[in-house]
């Protein structure tokens, strides 16, 4: 071999080596450099956050105001209707027999069935107890009553009506 080639041969070792320092400097930066970012956050995460710290209400003001709170109460209502049990309905007959009739046919826990043996000394103390009873829940000798039968989403008319509804269907 020439000393010319042993010459390049010398340099281009070197450079190669120079480079290869290079990369494992470039690849151990990264590394860290990566270590130091924080991790993304999952967006379901920031969708709970963003939900959890959301302005509970909002201010109205002027004729542009009003209209918007009378948009935000129309919402509320139609919202606070939809939670209603039975779409609000006041048919006492459509109340017992997708909810009370589990007990009240049975008599389990104690429920009065629809005759006048179970109902007549209940019927002494008034109709205004026994909706009580019904809406705020009973606790006595013969049985449990839950409240609003175990349904909170029944309004108290709903619940006066499914009584009045098992009283006038007695036999």
């Amino acid at each position: 071999m020439r000393n010319y080639d042993l010459e390049f041969l010398k340099h281009f070792s070197m450079v190669i080596g120079f480079l290869m320092l290079v990369t494992v400097g470039l690849i151990v930066g990264a590394s860290i450099i990566h270590h130091r970012l924080p991790p993304e956050i999952d967006p379901a995460v920031t969708q709970r956050t963003e939900r959890r710290i959301a302005p509970v209400g909002a201010v109205y003001a002027g004729s542009t105001g009003a209209a918007a709170q009378a948009a935000a109460s129309a919402a509320a209502a139609a919202a606070a209707a939809s939670q209603v049990a039975y779409g609000g309905t006041l048919d006492g007959s459509v109340i017992f027999n997708n909810l009370c009739t589990g007990c009240h046919t049975s008599g389990a826990g104690g429920a009065p069935t629809l005759d006048h043996s179970h109902w007549d000394a209940r019927l002494a103390k008034g109709k205004d107890t026994l909706h009580k009873h019904a809406i705020e829940g009973f606790t006595g000798d013969a049985g449990v009553m839950p409240a609003k039968g175990g349904n909170p989403a029944l309004t108290d008319e709903q619940v006066s009506a499914a009584v009045d509804w098992m009283l006038d269907n007695l036999h």
